[in-house]
């Protein structure tokens, strides 16, 4: 893992931050694309992408602090600080959402058909965050999954978060892979220090983990694919949208299962959750817009 490119000087670039940055203009550049393609003016993506930039990582930042409000209690306040004003902690589903919203505002204030762009930016969205999720997997920040056998385990002990502690709660609940890794005696084991000044330990050093953002890329560049395919059919206008959000909530909610975070309801993390809420919101949604065909008439 590479969690800091370079540094010149005081200023660090980060790799999460280069590929948030690579999805972002990736995205603006389809988006302008299939603004073209609709005869839209492109050069609303930029003023798009800008938006979604300063709203989607408010929006993530800010459902991630509401996630996490227990934990800062009796943290000091200048900890607390750095944690709510740094680009850690990043929440999708609350910068989709916050972003989304956004957007919306604008676009109906400049007068441009609100569906038409949404459609847009479904096709522009599932890859854009399929790139951008590769900056969790540079960074090691621990968005990786559980242990595994498997070729292509990836081993994340120079990552920002370390695995002995993101796993410390999978393993409680799950005493026999415990035993199985080793868990306790290779984390007893120091190995060195990294390049940002943490401790590595001999479990981090040598258990290959599921490495789910890179999963979660190649899911986006399936996504893409085959939204690039439907987007010829005549649908109404809408349906392209509905039809991202259905995708990106089951590609979501398939990672998961993978993924080191807290079980909520029935095995499934808050996440799922959401997942299932705007799976099912996509998908009521796109039987309106079918019902209502003659009254939106399909995209060119």
């Amino acid at each position: 893992m590479i969690p800091v490119l370079f540094e010149i000087g005081p200023i660090r670039i980060n790799s999460f931050g280069l590929m948030l940055g690579i999805g972002f203009i990736l995205g603006s550049y389809i988006l302008s694309l299939e603004l073209k393609r609709k005869k839209l003016d492109p050069n609303l993506a930029s003023n798009i992408t800008i938006i979604a930039v300063i709203f989607g990582i408010l929006g993530a930042k800010l459902l991630h602090v509401i996630e996490h409000t227990f934990e800062y209690w009796g943290t000091p306040y200048l900890d607390v600080q750095g944690q709510i004003f740094s680009f850690s902690g990043l929440t999708w589903y609350g910068g989709l959402i916050v972003g989304m919203t956004a957007i919306t505002v604008y676009v109906k204030r400049k007068k441009v058909p609100i569906l038409k762009i949404w459609d847009g930016l479904g096709v522009a969205l599932i890859l854009a965050y399929g790139v951008a999720r590769l900056g969790c997997h540079f960074a090691g920040d621990g968005d990786y999954g559980t242990p595994t056998k498997l070729p292509w385990g990836t081993i994340y002990a120079n990552g920002t978060a370390k695995p002995t502690g993101m796993l410390k709660e999978f393993f409680a609940t799950h005493p026999d892979e415990r035993v199985a890794w080793s868990y306790d005696s290779l984390r007893a084991i120091h190995s060195r220090i990294d390049r940002l000044g943490y401790p590595i330990n001999r479990f981090d050093e040598i258990t290959p983990l599921h490495p789910t953002p890179v999963y979660e890329m190649i899911l986006g560049v399936i996504g893409f694919l085959i939204m690039l395919r439907l987007r010829k059919n005549e649908y109404p206008d809408g349906k392209i949208f509905m039809i991202y959000l259905m995708l990106a909530s089951t590609f979501r909610f398939l990672a998961e299962f993978l993924r080191l975070q807290p079980k909520l309801i029935l095995g499934l993390s808050e996440a799922q959750l959401i997942a299932i809420g705007l799976f099912i919101a996509g998908f009521v949604a796109m039987q309106y817009f079918d019902s209502n065909r003659k009254n939106t008439p399909a995209t060119a």
